[in-house]
């Protein structure tokens, strides 16, 4: 695979520009992945982004943060001529991170993005947006988004909700007031500013009443909820499942046994489920490659 040396983060405004205004072309995915060397923490945006999604204030990495940082090759990736569906059509239905080596906002690293695993879906097409965070060439991080691109028009409420089982939510552990600026506040942090998170207007035009939660967010907030409990190398594993409208109040919900963590976020008053994840502890030794 080609790989494409960048001299700086892409500038985000162009390529949301790009995604509005791309026609994709083609049926295969980029066979070119893009790396950007020396990448180094800006101390004041990560505290921003433990604010927002509740983490303590640590030099330790939160497993999602760097999710955010390779926000823009990610983005650059899709909006690209060679990728071939439009990147506002594509809903994020699974994230599976793995921590092989825990990184602090004192490291260095290089990090590289590419597409992969394109493939057939009972609803349309499933695609693999996978980074990679490398120290002296050995991956630290791995973080690979699942993407679902539906053959039909439908909108991104009618995919959660058919991808929703209808089973009574796990006792609450947590309940948690999400405020209606939780959208725009994990925007400003994150970089990822998709209307349907920011705009009430843009949101009603994809068929949802408000303002819909990030799932990035929902899944850090998770982890910030555990934070004591997750051990130094870990692979964490989410489904999103039903969007999250905005204002909310939901509930966290875990079971926890040795070195596997299962928890569940539910709309408190519906028992809906919003999100689904699974934590399972690593050997630093022998990382799970490639986990969905």
């Amino acid at each position: 695979m080609e790989t494409t040396v960048l001299a700086a983060p892409p500038r985000l405004f162009p390529l949301y520009r790009a995604a509005a205004l791309r026609r994709p072309h083609g049926s295969t995915l980029p066979e070119r992945a893009l790396r950007l060397d020396g990448v180094t923490i800006d101390r004041g945006h990560l505290a921003a982004y433990d604010r927002v999604c509740g983490f303590r204030l640590r030099d330790e990495l939160p497993a999602t943060y760097v999710h955010v940082l390779a926000f823009p090759m990610t983005l650059s990736l899709m909006t690209a001529a060679d990728f071939p569906f439009p990147a506002l059509g594509l809903v994020h239905v699974a994230n599976t991170i793995e921590v092989l080596r825990p990184l602090t906002s004192s490291d260095t690293f290089s990090l590289s993005v590419q597409a992969e695993a394109l493939r057939p879906h009972a609803r349309g097409t499933q695609l693999d947006l996978v980074a990679t965070a490398s120290i002296d060439d050995s991956p630290v991080w791995r973080g690979r988004s699942t993407y679902l691109r539906r053959n039909s028009d439908k909108s991104v409420r009618s995919v959660r909700s058919v991808s929703s089982a209808a089973e009574p939510p796990p006792p609450a552990s947590a309940v948690w007031k999400v405020p209606r600026r939780t959208g725009n506040d994990y925007a400003a942090v994150s970089g990822d500013r998709n209307p349907i998170h920011t705009s009430r207007l843009m949101a009603r035009a994809f068929g949802f009443k408000r303002t819909i939660a990030h799932g990035m967010w929902t899944k850090a907030r998770c982890l910030a909820q555990l934070e004591g409990r997750l051990p130094e190398t870990f692979s964490v594993s989410v489904a999103f499942k039903l969007p999250m409208l905005l204002p909310a109040t939901v509930e966290f919900s875990g079971a926890f046994s040795g070195g596997s963590d299962e928890f569940a976020v539910h709309d408190r008053r519906t028992g809906k489920p919003h999100l689904a994840g699974a934590i399972v502890e690593l050997d630093r030794a022998d990382p799970v490659e490639g986990a969905r």
